[in-house]
């Protein structure tokens, strides 16, 4: 169905074809797999509930925090949702635990997979970055015995859901002026903190991947440089990830309580005392008000932020829009909505007056991610069966 290239093999098709249709094509291989001890739990259920083995989608968005499953119809003129279901990725051993569950409550054959991955995409591989998962676009195919499997980025197939946003589903912080096909940049904090942008090919928008995350950290100001050199007392490398992310919250959190002397509230060093992540409480704190650590916790991370999406802003001139998407970022909204943030996000010397024109926009669908792997899997199949 789809071309015979990973989505990381692009650039290459793009200058060979000089099509954006061809040019992210999904792993293809003719590979026939025999049925294995774990046929009870691949795609090859005969309890397919009338669903053409041709015509459905795997979707899916495999991330640290949570792991989102879904079936599309491919019969539809767009993405029809089936069936589709959540998990908590850590209570997990693996993303092929997730997969034989979800098999399991849904035993439809499938046609092709679309995966985003919370990681770098390469030969067809991927890492889930903080977890340490591995996954296999080879492996799948003879797993779930189909023969098209596309793997991709997470804030890449966020990029690619972009221009098919919803209005109501964002949040403008700069109306700005969009320029019509220009480059359009993605950034997006979450349990990490991914980077990604879109350019025009003539025809429509591509989208590429990036580890931006993973680029050094580059203070602002006196109190960012103190947040650098404590943290280079526990990071080789401070890249922006380590102070934009969820872990970024605990670090910053942490560099204000320990390394300034801040005050902590003894009710909120019981609610994270053992938790691995207290990033959810620290910013629920904050947006609530409850306390003065977590709100400067917050102010900190948000400044943090306008100054790095800026900076990515700048880099690849994003004259068609800047969007902020990720898990955090909809949930600590009011220290986005400040002229603080967007005097940070345009404080760039001489080019200020290009940041000012330049739409910035939050991307509040938490399923933003899974749309976008399944409205490029559309878009190839669409390719290949106009």
């Amino acid at each position: 169905m789809f071309d015979r290239a990973d989505f990381s093999d692009r650039h290459d098709l793009y200058h060979r074809y000089g099509r954006g249709l061809a040019n992210m094509g999904m792993e293809h291989s003719t590979d026939t797999a025999g049925s294995d001890a774990s046929q009870r739990r691949d795609m090859r259920s005969k309890k397919t509930n009338s669903r053409d083995k041709k015509n459905v989608l795997l979707s899916g968005d495999v991330g640290a925090t949570k792991t989102v499953l879904a079936l599309y119809s491919l019969n539809s003129p767009g993405p029809q949702m089936l069936d589709s279901e959540t998990y908590v990725s850590r209570d997990h051993d693996g993303f092929d635990s997730i997969l034989d569950t979800f098999v399991d409550r849904h035993p439809t054959d499938v046609s092709c997979a679309s995966l985003a991955v919370a990681g770098p995409v390469f030969n067809g591989a991927a890492t889930v970055t903080n977890l340490s998962w591995q996954i296999d676009s080879a492996a799948l195919r003879k797993r779930l015995h189909i023969q098209d499997v596309g793997l991709l980025n997470d804030v890449e197939a966020l990029a690619w859901a972009v221009p098919h946003a919803d209005p109501e589903k964002l949040r403008t912080l700069n109306p700005g002026i969009e320029a019509r096909r220009g480059a359009i940049a993605v950034i997006a904090p979450g349990t990490g903190c991914g980077e990604a942008y879109l350019t025009w090919n003539g025809e429509r928008y591509l989208a590429h991947p990036s580890e931006g995350g993973h680029t050094d950290f580059a203070p602002t100001d006196s109190l960012q440089i103190q947040l650098l050199q404590f943290l280079q007392d526990s990071f080789e490398h401070v890249s922006v990830e380590r102070v934009c992310s969820g872990s970024g919250l605990s670090n910053i959190y942490r560099f204000l309580r320990d390394g300034l002397g801040r005050t902590e509230e003894p009710w909120l060093r019981d609610a994270i005392a053992g938790l691995k992540d207290p990033a959810p409480v620290i910013g629920k704190a904050a947006v609530e008000g409850t306390s003065p650590l977590c709100v400067q916790t917050l102010e900190l991370f948000a400044s943090i932020l306008a100054a790095e999406a800026g900076n990515l802003a700048i880099k690849i001139l994003a004259s068609a829009g800047v969007y902020v998407g990720g898990g955090i970022p909809p949930r600590v909204l009011p220290f986005l909505e400040t002229e603080s943030f967007l005097r940070t996000f345009t404080s760039k010397g001489r080019f200020a007056c290009l940041l000012d024109e330049m739409p910035l926009h939050v991307v509040l669908d938490d399923r933003a991610v899974l749309a976008g792997a399944t409205q490029r899997a559309f878009e190839l199949h669409a390719a290949k069966h106009p």
